[in-house]
């Protein structure tokens, strides 16, 4: 039999065709197994369990250490504005005077009936000794008891002038209105010449201190509850000293010695959160009354890792997704539990291991499993990431 020239060619292109069909099936073996062999570079920082401060952060408002609406005692016309508006003012610095003639009237009026009844005093003394020696010749038992009834009533009546001078003169000293604390003093709401009255509901100024400076902090019964328990298992050391920041309204953040006051005695029933009090020295007046802030406070220490926030993020059921290096020289996924922040750093007590290799840089589309060739780094001040041997003087903020 002879074969033709076209039957050869086609044959020819039948055995190409089967060839690139097995070519074409194995490739994504072959490609799959060389990208297993070359291993994806990524940054890893040690970490190692250290000591961290426990902090929280609430939100709370400041309340006056001490704040006094100044309203008159007595009736009168304002005379004179004895202060000015926004200086410092001791306790008893005069702030208003009134016009006190008519307290002067009465002071004179009682001393005189003062005067009055110390002068029939002897007088009645002497009547009731005369009487008393010589009963029974001259006086009877009933000029006697009517002598001493008259002294009595003498003395009484002395006690009873001398109680109503002494009220005069209080009042005559409240014409002049004066700081009953230490503060500054506000904008006087009145002028000279307005007439005023004793116990009247609006106040003629208020005085405010403001140093120190209370802070309101408002945090959940459960965190509470949850900070006791771990400090009365010994995972939390509370510090002997209490220190503090706080936040304000602008984002500034102000920094001051801080005394803890009292926890509230109960918990509220809208919110769930208890109140805790605060002390803030305040000597540049930054902190004003009714002002909204964030405090953060340290607590204690407590033996953790620190978790740079670069290595991953929480997911929605608020456990925290990263990557270490296994010891297969493949990257390991991980779920862990935060307990709060630090720095630029989450902490985390469990879920890793002392030595872990946690990859902070080239996770992006990493997969478990995938091979990683694992290259040391540093995290620096901002947050990015540098060559450990390039940066041998910067200190990792998760690393050892």
């Amino acid at each position: 039999m002879f074969i033709t020239e076209s039957e050869e060619m086609k044959s020819s292109i039948r055995t190409l065709i089967a060839a690139s069909t097995i070519l074409i099936l194995n490739a994504p073996a072959a490609w799959a197994q060389q990208v297993e062999q070359s291993a994806r570079s990524v940054g890893v920082v040690t970490l190692k369990q250290q000591t961290v401060p426990m902090t929280v952060e609430l939100p709370g408002r400041a309340v006056a250490f001490e704040q006094a609406e100044i309203r008159p005692r007595v009736d009168g016309i304002v005379m004179e504005k004895l202060y000015t508006p926004g200086t410092e003012l001791k306790k008893g610095d005069p702030l208003f005077r009134l016009d006190d003639a008519s307290y002067q009237a009465t002071v004179a009026a009682d001393e005189a009936t003062v005067a009055q009844a110390k002068a029939d005093l002897p007088v009645k003394q002497a009547a009731y000794d005369r009487a008393k020696k010589l009963e029974g010749s001259g006086y009877t038992t009933a000029d006697v008891e009517s002598a001493r009834s008259d002294l009595a009533a003498a003395k009484a009546t002395l006690q009873s002038a001398e109680a109503a001078l002494k009220y005069a003169r209080i009042q005559l000293g409240w014409a002049e209105i004066s700081s009953p604390i230490d503060g500054v003093a506000d904008v006087a709401s009145v002028s000279i010449g307005d007439l005023v009255s004793g116990g009247q509901s609006d106040a003629l100024t208020t005085v405010t201190t403001l140093d120190p400076m209370y802070v309101d902090m408002m945090g959940p019964v459960t965190d509470m509850l949850k900070f006791r328990r771990q400090v009365d298992s010994g995972t939390i050391r509370l510090g002997e000293t209490l220190s503090a920041e706080l936040t304000l309204e602008d984002g500034t953040t102000y920094s001051a010695a801080a005394t803890m006051v009292t926890p509230s005695p109960s918990v509220s029933t809208s919110t769930g959160s208890v109140n805790v009090r605060f002390r803030f020295d305040n000597s540049d007046h930054i902190v004003l009354p009714g002002m909204f802030l964030r405090g953060t406070l340290a607590l204690g220490t407590q033996e953790a890792y620190l978790v740079p926030q670069r290595a991953g993020e929480h997911g929605a059921d608020g456990k925290l997704s990263v990557f270490v290096v296994g010891e297969d020289g493949k990257a390991q996924s991980l779920k862990l539990d935060t307990l709060g922040s630090y720095e630029n750093s989450w902490i985390v007590r469990e879920g890793v291991s002392e030595g872990a290799q946690l990859i902070v840089d080239g996770q992006k589309n990493l997969s478990a499993g995938a091979a990683v060739s694992p290259v040391a780094v540093t995290i620096q001040a901002d947050g990015t990431t540098a060559d450990s041997e390039t940066s041998a003087n910067t200190q990792p903020a998760a690393a050892e």
